[in-house]
């Protein structure tokens, strides 16, 4: 069989899969379809968290960020690893406390205000379409190599089958079905570390093979990877801060990833589905656990694939193009304009870099390849017009979304292999987009439509309501996926910076401060999000330059803004703080409950759990 067909049966039984258990765990009322049930065991829990959290950002793009960057791709370990840790242990057990169904409904009802609940409402809903975008993106990826369908058709399929099982069962059925996706997912990751770090080295264990000798070679793994970056202008793979990230923008953007996961909605309300506080911590014991077997494993996968790419491309000719080139070539993902010489040269600078890939339809492949060649034949100067016209498109050095992807077809892995990491690509997207679609639903349909504008709706009116707003969101999402605004980590970075911005801050404030009050934390939420959503669209899409803050010459990246946003949102409501009221008497000893270590009753689910 071909990779094809065996992506076909893989994909085919993983969704069957996911679909059966929908079915078997669809729900008819609204606490198993936003909370499960509140039933869901710690360990399950801490599995579907894993799955819900390892988004396409951590299985498709994170490996491919460190395998480009080198040693400042490690941000990405340290700040999404570091903040489960900060949610698990600061957060979570108090919230679920709290006993609500979403992060607005806590932010409403800490600080007393409807106007606060939709704020939080607001900032949910953004930041988890700017979330969900990242998903899509990586199912079109997906489906576009493997199944050589277009990406549009990739993100439709996916599309329908998240709509599919998230409606039926609702938090109770994605939980399940995270279960079964955390297992695609990370034994699709593994399997093709391992079979790669023995062939390299003779060494099973990847992050052992990392710093064993090459097999044949007699020279250690990074040593080879860092000689053949030098030779072409890359620097040192291991050496720090080479790349466009000085020190700065390294601690702000790690800085902004961990407060951003203590702060994101769809992994917080995972922490509501279990029975009490202490399975909540018991949750995030198990989570980290789960999430530790990937993000230890990544770098790994990081090197092996760099390796590969500059082992395989650099020097090649047309005839020696490796095969997973021309397959990932069609996909409109990669791309290479031969300059007249017919050799690839992939290295850094300006020069002679003519080895470029990026988010491209085929058909703008096609265009660009077609200019490309009559310039070359119509006599001009080798190679210019390519470049510059990738340049001017804002393409620079490998997709990193096809990285992770295309290295068993780099390693030359069994082709049941290759088509097994497609099948855990999928399962990671589509796990968080469930996950996130869920939180875009609750916070329309219960925070908004049933808190707000109609207390008196009845259960079947709810549900219909939050099933309806899936749809919604789905197509949104959908079309996120079809055109996004970057690529899957890039996104996901975005979203977790606003998340630091807006709901660490007054999250932390509302668990741990009496005197916070409304007016204080609803003007600190607005000031970090829309700081940080500014910034982020301004130099993003608008080509605003860089402010530097009086920190990094280099300027503070997009992606590191989260942590000056955060900052904002502290400094305004604790500097409003003391000018306006402090909460209710009744606030005020929900908040001793909640703190008090020896009791695990969650406070404000006895006192509201008539409104639910």
């Amino acid at each position: 069989m071909n990779i094809q067909i065996w992506t076909y049966l893989f994909v085919g039984l993983s969704f069957g899969l996911y679909l059966g258990i929908a079915w078997w765990s669809r729900v008819r009322d609204t606490q198993g379809f936003y909370v499960a049930g509140r039933g869901v065991p710690a360990a399950a829990n801490g599995m579907a968290t894993a799955a819900d959290w390892m988004s396409a950002a951590s299985f498709i793009s994170m490996a491919g960020l460190i395998s480009t960057m080198g040693y400042a791709g490690g941000v990405y370990l340290m700040g999404w690893t570091g903040g489960f840790v900060l949610l698990a242990l600061l957060i979570a057990p108090y919230l679920r406390k709290f006993g609500q169904y979403t992060v607005p409904d806590f932010v409403g009802d800490r600080f007393e205000s409807q106007i606060a609940r939709l704020v939080a409402v607001v900032c949910a809903i953004f930041i988890s379409f700017t979330y969900v975008a990242g998903q899509m993106r990586g199912v079109g990826v997906v489906f576009s190599r493997f199944l050589e369908v277009d990406v549009t058709v990739g993100v439709l399929i996916g599309m329908v089958i998240v709509f599919m099982y998230a409606t039926l069962g609702g938090m109770k059925g994605i939980t399940w079905t995270q279960v079964a996706q955390y297992w695609v997912l990370i034994t699709a990751f593994l399997v093709p570390a391992f079979a790669i770090s023995f062939k390299l080295t003779g060494t099973l264990l990847p992050q052992a093979g990392l710093g064993a000798e090459l097999i044949g070679e007699g020279i250690f793994f990074f040593e080879k990877l860092n000689q053949i970056q030098e030779d072409l202008g890359f620097g040192s793979y291991t050496e720090p801060f080479l790349g466009s990230w000085d020190k700065v923008n390294v601690f702000c953007v790690t800085l902004a990833l961990m407060a951003g996961t203590a702060g994101l909605p769809h992994v917080i309300v995972r922490f509501y589905t279990v029975k009490n506080p202490e399975a909540a911590r018991w949750s995030g014991f198990w989570a980290l656990l789960f999430i530790a077997a990937l993000y230890l494993t990544a770098p790994a996968v990081a090197g092996f694939a760099r390796y590969y790419m500059l082992e395989g491309l650099n020097g090649a000719t047309e005839e020696e193009l490796p095969g997973w080139f021309q397959s990932w070539e069609k996909t409109g993902l990669i791309l290479w304009l031969d300059d007249g010489d017919g050799v690839v040269r992939y290295s850094a600078g300006d020069d002679n870099e003519i080895f470029r890939t990026g988010s491209l339809g085929v058909a703008q492949m096609a265009d660009i390849a077609r200019r490309h060649q009559q310039f070359v034949d119509s006599g001009g100067e080798r190679g210019v017009d390519g470049r510059k016209v990738l340049r001017e498109m804002g393409l620079s050095g490998p997709d990193r979304d096809i990285i992770v992807l295309a290295t068993p077809e780099m390693a030359g892995l069994a082709e049941w292999i290759i088509a097994f990491v497609a099948a855990g690509g999928l399962a990671a997207a589509l796990s968080t987009a469930s996950g996130l679609l869920l939180v875009i639903s609750s916070s329309v349909a219960h925070d908004l439509y049933y808190r707000i504008l109609k207390p008196t709706a009845g259960e079947k009116e709810r549900l219909l309501v939050g099933r309806a707003v899936i749809g919604v969101a789905v197509v949104i999402a959908g079309l996120f996926g079809i055109y996004p605004p970057g690529f899957v980590s890039e996104v996901v970075a975005f979203a977790f910076g606003l998340a630091a911005a807006s709901f660490f801050p007054i999250i932390v404030l509302g668990i741990f401060s009496r005197r916070v009050g409304t007016i204080p934390a609803i003007c600190g939420m607005l000031s970090g999000i829309v700081f940080t959503a500014g910034y982020i669209i301004m130099t993003v899409f608008m080509d605003m330059p860089l402010w530097s803050f009086g920190f990094s010459e280099q300027g503070i990246s997009p992606q590191a803004i989260g942590t000056f946003g955060m900052l904002l949102n502290f400094a305004v409501t604790l500097g409003l703080t003391p000018w306006f009221k402090r909460p209710s008497e009744r606030v005020q000893e929900l908040i001793r409950q909640v703190r008090e270590p020896e009791d695990s009753t969650p406070a404000v689910e006895i006192e509201t759990s008539a409104e639910h």
